[in-house]
């Protein structure tokens, strides 16, 4: 264990987010996502939700802050009725530790797989709310938060 970082946060995550560059993205996949026949780098985090997983993560990852929107969702598909009340968890997380109102752009559900292949990872989730796949892309650390 280490002081300062998020227990959920295991030793390969950590590594995975520490080997990401500047526009690189990660994929948080809820539990219907077909993540190993996707990832290039398949990490597991059965168990775990999205929102806390993601709250961890960005305690150290920071956003793009090139990019209009550094966060995608998956678009629900035509005439598919579901709700989507995570989507205000992510929004309020992302708030609260990147201070962006608007980061989360809406991409196709075959889009988003495609999108998803060329993720530098895909964290695999225990996540069973619908439609809660998520991607992040990776900004930069200036020097006055490296320490």
């Amino acid at each position: 264990m280490l002081k300062g970082i998020p227990a959920i946060l295991s030793p390969e995550l950590l590594k995975v987010l520490m080997e990401m560059g500047h526009s690189d993205e990660i994929v948080l996949a809820d539990g219907n996502f077909p993540a190993a026949s996707h990832a290039q780098r398949l990490i597991r985090c059965d168990g775990h939700g999205i929102p806390e997983l993601l709250d961890a993560i960005l305690r150290l990852f920071p956003l793009d802050q090139y990019v209009e929107k550094p966060a995608g969702l998956m678009a629900v598909m035509p005439g598919d009725r579901t709700e989507t009340p995570i989507w205000e968890e992510y929004r309020s997380i992302v708030r609260e530790r990147e201070g962006l109102n608007d980061a989360f752009e809406e991409i196709e559900r075959f889009a988003f797989y495609e999108r998803a292949k060329r993720a530098y990872a895909v964290i695999a989730t225990g996540e069973s709310a619908l439609y809660a796949n998520l991607i992040l892309k990776k900004g930069v650390v200036g020097p006055e938060l490296a320490d």
